[in-house]
């Protein structure tokens, strides 16, 4: 089914919207008048402002796993600690691209939704850990290679990485400056670095 063009722009006024007011503080009425909608339009698509923010995150989640998660770690075959060292040079490149400006709009979210909404909060934790599951799996294969030496726990290596990843990312907003993300990040490398097997060389990005 084609998308509407009319629900695009609802949803691209509204994700704009509330990447700056938040959720709450997001009006409808200003989403309509700035996409150009009309309430028939919403409700067309739309069964509540709670459905327009489903539907958001789904759009945020969705181009996430598109654009990075399955480009990177949709290849079994390719070496694993390098799907995580491209992984975490592609969360400072978007850092990079923003200036340091927004945040994670899915930390942003869950910073003001978790404690205050069940459905947004389940919603959140999923896709955090759909990050923290692609991480793992390739930290286990990478294990079972011998990659990284035997006593990795993969899963609480991976949690440790994504969470490491969204203090960062507050961080490097709350301070404007890159160098806090650049540093966070090459912390991030060599701790994952030294869990590495015997003989396995230490990429030069993080040996520097």
């Amino acid at each position: 089914m084609a998308r509407s063009p009319v629900r695009e722009q609802i949803l691209e006024v509204a994700t704009r919207m509330m990447a700056v007011r938040g959720y709450h503080r997001t009006a409808l009425d200003d989403v309509l008048r700035e996409s150009g909608a009309g309430k028939g339009n919403f409700y067309h698509y739309f069964r509540s402002k709670e459905d327009l923010g489903y539907a958001i995150l789904d759009r945020l989640l969705g181009r996430f796993e598109a654009g990075t998660l399955t480009p990177i770690f949709g290849d079994p075959a390719r070496d694993p600690l390098g799907q995580v060292e491209t992984f975490l040079e592609q969360i400072l490149a978007t850092e990079r691209a923003r200036n340091c400006m927004g945040g994670c709009p899915l930390g942003n979210l869950a910073a003001e939704l978790a404690d205050a909404h069940e459905g947004f909060r389940q919603r959140l934790a999923a896709g955090f850990e759909r990050w923290r599951h692609c991480l793992a799996a390739a930290l286990t294969r990478a294990r079972a290679q011998g990659a990284l030496a035997p006593d990795v726990e993969p899963d609480a290596l991976a949690r440790f990485l994504v969470a490491g990843i969204e203090g960062a990312i507050l961080l490097t907003k709350v301070q404007k400056d890159i160098r806090v993300m650049e540093h966070c990040i090459a912390e991030l490398q060599r701790h994952v670095a030294l869990y590495r097997g015997a003989g396995r060389p230490v990429p030069a990005s993080v040996a520097r």
